[in-house]
């Protein structure tokens, strides 16, 4: 039998979610408890990776088990072990087939600026104190929906088989001290948020041109294109799957 679990976790103490084998990632830790309780080995297939440092308040994995396995209290016995920042949230039977990577049609990150200094979100979002047009920022993300390739916010050093995405919303919002930047896309290349969150940022602070932002997405360069933002501010909220794939 074949479940998803929705996990959440506080990225700051792990090498992201991938299993590594010189560092932690949070996919490890979740393998090990499993596989403790169950008493074998257990390995579990995650939506996608997200980066050292990166938070997730809805990441998804499978995996699979026999039907003597009760999922629930799995769950319950799980979470008395795992380390404070890790919780599994849900888990939900789906088809047989059913792929928490593949059969996934969008996702959705959040980039977390405070523009006051908090102590308690030191690791959750990004201290920034540069003055931003939020109204500049938001012409500028309106166009990521126009294009199709984004190579230039794609880490140079990476193996995919394509840079094109299909982006579905980008804008920011302010809440209080904070801003925040919502992105949701059917998929995203290895860094694209961070370096998409530092180019608006340029655009924010009149460094660049909304039309010069365009230029960027156009030109498929990774240089032209702003820095990365740090780790610490991203959050990834929502993956999205077919209603067909649960049972």
């Amino acid at each position: 039998m074949r479940y998803f679990f929705t996990i959440a976790y506080k990225g700051t103490n792990y090498h992201g979610w991938q299993k590594q084998p010189n560092a932690m990632g949070v996919q490890q830790k979740v393998e090990e408890v499993f596989s403790t309780i169950l008493n074998h080995t257990v390995e579990i297939v995650g939506s996608g990776r997200t980066d050292s440092g990166v938070h997730a308040t809805a990441q998804v994995f499978h995996v699979d088990f026999s039907n003597l396995v009760e999922a629930e209290q799995l769950i319950y016995k799980a979470n008395k072990m795992l380390p404070h920042d890790i919780a599994l949230k849900q888990v939900r039977k789906v088809q047989s087939e059913a792929h928490s990577r593949f059969d996934a049609f969008s996702r959705a990150y959040q980039y977390h600026i405070t523009i006051e200094k908090n102590p308690f979100a030191i690791d959750q979002a990004y201290f920034f104190t540069q003055e931003l047009s939020l109204v500049k920022m938001n012409e500028a993300a309106e166009k990521l929906l126009n294009y199709k390739d984004f190579e230039c916010f794609s880490k140079v050093k990476t193996d995919v088989y394509t840079f094109n995405c299909d982006i579905f919303e980008a804008y920011w919002k302010q809440e209080d001290v904070s801003m925040v930047f919502h992105i949701k896309a059917n998929r995203f290349l290895r860094g694209m948020v961070r370096a998409i969150v530092g180019t608006l940022l340029d655009v924010g602070q009149n460094k660049i041109s909304i039309e010069d932002f365009e230029n960027i997405i156009k030109s498929k360069d990774r240089n032209a294109a702003g820095r990365s933002v740090p780790a610490q501010g991203l959050f990834l909220t929502e993956v999205r799957y077919p209603d067909n794939i649960y049972l």
